[in-house]
């Protein structure tokens, strides 16, 4: 995790004044312990804005880690570069009662490239540090001073990095000309900043103080959404060489565009006759879009160095075009350099990426949000976007990794905010159909067909391509029932917009059906059980469900010859604000015919109404483990 760490300093003055802290873990208040694995004991953050290109970055924590699983809040990583440089790093470790144990320095930390064997990346570095102790509690306390030569992104304040953290005291420092003028986003934050101002200087300081932790709530939301922080963006700044000012996301769109993105898709001669040879029968744009695509597919690899480190902006697709791999960044210029060429226009966009959904802010335009770039193409009435990172995913779908939320759109006229396609409850499916023979001996084999799309086909494209028994293994794990064996596993991978994956299983099961007393003891559902979830007492936490889902799963039962008597028809049926639930059994003949389908809503809901979801949740898995009971001839 990343420590925001801050300085104690003289209100105003440049000198740190550093008082003698007692760090007995015994003076920690019961309630800041209760649930916690570690405890900011004092954190102070200063920032120094003394120049557009001399931003002084000061920081100071002390941390108490209470327990194993606190650890990893003890790391601290530093990232360096030509144009970011670490001017001192000094700590120190105290153990319980506060007794100094050691003392460290720069030298202990470890210095390592940030991204490794990549020549186009050679300058980006990250020191880092994590003590070797195993006794505790113990309080470590770190120093260090940054220095950017931008002010293009001033880092963000959070004083409660997790749940798990509670925070004795913290405060964040922005000194700044009085002239300077920048847009504050506060939020979850109930006190206003302590301003001063004077000929020289202003200064804001803001305050938290005993943050309790919070126990982990399934399904909840973003932190940041109930966690309290500042982010600070200046109206005018330098980015190293190039200087600018913006207020709002269509003026940095357009400063992003004009000073990183101009004159960065220059080809070689060879490829662009290349392109325009591969593309020159095909008649529609979006067609020659794609044939290129599965081009840049074939030709690049990715290389994964977050927004940040390396720079905001692409190297030039020349130099992708030379080496044949890129970053996000990189692979993306490359693309829409690509269909330039042929006179296709495409947008560069900023998005924040990740399987949970995070938009960047309408209301607060900045630099530092976002992760990762993505490419869409505004074609008549056709929207397409492209993920330029893998080598596997189908042309114009973006996956669970980028889908519903908003984007920058870099382009000559200014930055625009788009919002990229929503994966659906309707669109994300799985589909069965299963063939199956139950013999008198409880055994069943026969074939099962599925057939996964959006968010679900996100989930099991990754075994296409697996050796065999790297397959039949994780088949074991998502079919979790005993003694399973396949005979044949087949995969048809559809590689359209909405791509879908075929899965056709040729299976065996032993002793499925439980025998007792000349009866065959039948679960109806083998395949699709869904799991229960916690149960939460008091909850806190609204109810967040990413991504809801539809599963409709069809089961055909050839029973035995030596089935004897009738089956009553079987009917579930469930409803409530987070979805639905049908099951229903019926028997014609030696047939028996088992329906499910699940729907699970997604969006946020109300704290209170957990109990309902997860009364719902738990009455589905009930009704899964739905058995019926067959008769045998004697």
């Amino acid at each position: 995790m990343k420590l925001a760490v801050t300085l104690i300093l003289c209100f105003f003055g440049l000198t740190p004044c550093i008082a003698q802290d007692n760090y007995d873990a015994d003076l920690i208040p019961a309630t800041l312990r209760n649930r916690a694995n570690a405890v900011i004991r004092n954190e102070e953050t200063y920032v120094n804005m003394l120049a557009p290109n001399n931003v002084q970055y000061t920081v100071k924590q002390a941390i108490t880690i209470l327990n194993k699983n606190g650890e990893d809040n003890a790391r601290l990583v530093l990232f360096y570069d030509k144009n970011t440089t670490i001017k001192n790093v000094t700590g120190e470790i105290y153990n319980e009662v506060g007794k100094l144990m050691g003392k460290f320095n720069e030298s202990a930390f470890k210095d390592e490239s940030a991204v490794h064997d990549f020549s186009l990346f050679e300058d980006n570095r990250i020191k880092h540090y994590l003590p070797n102790l195993n006794v505790y509690p113990y309080t470590i306390v770190y120093n260090y001073t940054i220095r950017f030569k931008q002010n293009l992104i001033i880092p963000n304040w959070t004083p409660k990095p997790a749940n798990d953290v509670s925070v004795e005291k913290s405060s964040y420092t922005f000194v700044c000309k009085p002239t300077d003028q920048f847009r504050i986003k506060a939020q979850n934050i109930n006190n206003k900043a302590e301003e001063q101002v004077n000929d020289k200087q202003k200064s804001l300081v803001w305050k938290v103080s005993n943050l309790t932790s919070q126990k982990d709530e399934p399904f909840s939301p973003d932190k940041e959404s109930y966690q309290p922080s500042i982010k600070i963006a200046p109206e005018q700044f330098t980015y190293y060489n190039y200087k600018g000012a913006y207020t709002n996301w269509q003026e940095l769109g357009k400063w992003y565009y004009e000073n990183l993105l101009k004159g960065r898709n220059v080809l070689p001669a060879a490829t662009v006759e290349t392109i325009k040879a591969l593309v020159k029968d095909i008649p529609t744009d979006k067609e020659k879009a794609k044939k290129i695509y599965e081009c840049l597919q074939t030709k690049t690899r990715y290389i994964s160095v977050q927004i940040g480190i390396g720079g905001f902006q692409p190297f030039a697709a020349a130099e992708v075009d030379r080496l044949g791999y890129g970053d996000c960044k990189a692979l993306v210029n490359y693309m829409q350099s690509l269909l330039a060429v042929v006179g296709i226009e495409s947008y560069y966009c900023v998005v924040q990426a990740g399987s949970e959904k995070k938009s960047l802010d309408p209301t607060y335009a900045s630099m530092n949000q976002g992760n990762h770039i993505i490419l869409c193409m505004p074609l008549k009435g056709d929207t397409t976007w492209l993920e330029c990172t893998s080598q596997k995913i189908p042309f114009g779908f973006l996956s669970d990794f980028t889908d519903d939320r908003y984007v920058l759109a870099c382009t000559p006229e200014g930055g625009k905010l788009l919002r990229t396609p929503k994966l659906t409850v309707q669109n994300n499916l799985q589909v069965r159909q299963a063939d199956l023979t139950l013999t008198d001996q409880g055994n069943i084999t026969g074939t099962v067909k599925t057939v996964f799309s959006g968010s679900q086909y996100d989930n099991h494209e990754h075994i296409i391509g697996k050796p065999l028994l790297e397959q039949e293994k994780m088949l074991k794990e998502a079919y979790a029932i005993d003694n399973i064996n396949f005979d044949k596993i087949d995969y048809i991978q559809k590689k359209n917009i909405e791509p879908e994956l075929i899965e056709t299983l040729a299976l065996n099961i032993k002793n499925y059906g439980a025998l007792n007393n000349d009866k065959i003891f039948l679960p109806l559902n083998p395949f699709n059980v869904q799991r229960t979830i916690p149960e939460v007492k008091n909850r806190m936490m609204p109810v967040y469900i990413n991504r809801g889902y539809t599963d409709v799963d069809t089961i055909i039962y050839l029973l035995p010859d030596y089935f004897n008597g009738a089956i009553e028809p079987y009917e579930k049926v469930i409803n409530c604000e987070y979805g639905s639930y049908v099951a229903t059994a019926k028997l014609e003949g030696k047939k028996l015919s088992y329906t499910r389908k699940f729907i699970l809503n997604d969006g946020t809901f109300k704290a209170e109404s957990y109990a309902v979801y997860s009364k719902f949740i738990a009455d589905v898995n009930s009704a899964d483990h739905q058995k019926l009971i067959l008769n045998l001839k004697k």
